[in-house]
């Protein structure tokens, strides 16, 4: 643990003037307010450092802007790519006028998940390990206006420049669903990888290795240790912010989209998951795969209300493009310990009882990571109280499977609006314990429907002409 004074005297010995205050807004994407050294003091770390919130996606309306950014002393880092050194720091948001915490800030709702698991008596700690994919592109453009719409993206590894003259071309490009671990010449860029590593590292992240992804284009994953809910978010959002910053260094760009190539694989957030208490795991045991029952209420948690959690965990309409069958995509709403087709995995853990944990592996990176690991908490947690049978396990190959056995199988909705529609009537796991209020979830829907499922509805799509120009 830092204290403030810590960080205090951390900028005093090194003479930092600029202090970056970095917090997350309701889709998941970092904002930040840079101030002088002197607008920090021990206050700042209890009270808050005022701003105008009014213009924060989702958050507050233009009559009732006025916020306040917490620090948290424990997310304190150099940061690396600014000229003048400058320590960022990351905030929570509290209300000024009454000191309660803001309860459409995703860091606020992440710690009552905690003080919720805290208060059920189950467990104290809940870890998380988030592993996010994402693609290295060397260009991208895309527009949209009344008359034209388009996207286009390029990457020195895609196949699809295996004849281009590139003066010249050496013919190193991954195949089609061939990317995973070529090595050099094959995989460009595995100096590039390793840089955003150790820059992690630097940031604070604890790191484990780094890897080329199975899509050919740049598919690429940095491996980082898992941590307690809050911090795993926390290092989740600077693990995005590092990658993307160093590809940009290189004159690269980086996107976490689930689904920017067609017809290869796509970018998921395999989570990682277990709940302790009294630095006790609870998920080993004598039960399927070396699991508790304890786990498998969890795991029936998490099944049963998984077309509402995929509202929060896949919240865009490109998630949907992912979660389709053929491309190694979870879509069976199953668990087992060696399918990858089921969207619960229990991956091998040895004898280590402290190793046992289940990998939800259906949510992706454009998630807000504090919310999708509230919500997958809340979740679980109801399916522990409840004691959710989660039924039997998928061991078998989905593609062997009869249609009969296949359509006892339930599967992933099918759509963003399919997901909200079914966060809208199955939400009570997440606002009964007070985790998520009736407000947020109605704001998270309104905003998702009317800033993303309803304009896509409205314009063309590029294929549609090559479906329906000539009727």
């Amino acid at each position: 643990m830092t204290t403030p004074q810590e960080v205090l005297k951390l900028i005093q010995d090194k003479n930092i003037q600029m202090i970056d205050l970095k917090f997350i807004d309701l889709p998941g994407i970092w904002q930040h307010l840079t101030v002088f050294q002197n607008q920090i003091d021990e206050s700042s770390f209890t009270d808050g450092v005022p701003f105008d919130g009014s213009s924060i996606r989702g958050w507050k309306a233009i009559n009732e802007s006025d916020m306040a950014m917490v620090l948290d002393p424990d997310t304190a880092w150099i940061d690396p790519f600014m000229q003048e050194p400058t320590l960022s720091i990351i905030c929570s948001i509290k209300e000024p006028r009454t000191g309660e915490w803001y309860s459409r800030c995703p860091r606020v709702i992440a710690q009552k998940a905690i003080d919720y698991l805290v208060s059920t008596g189950i467990g104290d700690t809940a870890f998380f390990g988030p592993e996010a994919e994402f693609f290295i592109f060397d260009d991208v453009r895309f527009d949209q206006n009344q008359q034209s719409g388009y996207y286009y993206v390029d990457a020195v590894e895609g196949r699809w420049n295996s004849g281009k003259e590139e003066g010249p071309n050496l013919g190193y490009k991954p195949r089609y669903k061939e990317g995973y671990f070529p090595v050099s010449p094959t995989d460009t860029l595995q100096d590039m990888r390793t840089e955003m590593l150790l820059t992690m590292l630097e940031c604070g992240v604890p790191i484990e290795k780094h890897h080329h992804e199975v899509a050919t284009g740049g598919q690429c994953e940095l491996g980082v240790r898992f941590g307690k809910l809050i911090e795993a978010a926390d290092w989740l959002l600077t693990y995005k912010y590092v990658i993307k910053n160093v590809a940009k260094k290189y004159g690269k760009t980086v996107t976490f989209m689930p689904k920017p190539v067609f017809q290869d694989n796509g970018s998921g957030m395999h989570t990682h998951q277990s709940i302790w208490k009294d630095g006790q795991p609870l998920f080993a045991g004598d039960k399927y795969a070396g699991l508790s029952e304890t786990a498998l209420h969890y795991i029936g948690g998490i099944l049963k209300h998984a077309p509402a959690l995929l509202a929060i965990t896949n919240p865009t309409t490109n998630s949907y493009k992912r979660l389709v069958p053929g491309y190694e995509a979870p879509v069976n709403l199953a668990y087992s310990q060696g399918n990858r087709s089921a969207s619960i995995r229990i991956p091998l853990s040895g004898t280590n009882p402290k190793a046992k944990r289940l990998e939800f592996r259906c949510p992706d990176a454009t998630s807000n990571p504090y919310l999708a690991f509230a919500a997958m908490l809340c979740a679980g947690l109801d399916g522990i109280q409840n004691k959710i049978d989660p039924g039997e396990p998928l061991d078998k190959n989905i593609y062997e499977l009869s249609l009969e056995e296949l359509a006892k199988v339930p599967s992933t909705p099918g759509s963003l609006e399919l997901a909200l529609e079914a966060l809208e009537k199955d939400h009570a796991f997440l606002t009964k314990p007070g985790v998520f209020t009736e407000d947020l979830i109605q704001t998270w829907i309104s905003y998702k429907l009317d800033n993303e499922v309803n304009p896509m509805r409205l314009r063309p799509h590029p294929y549609e002409f090559a479906l329906y120009y000539d009727v």
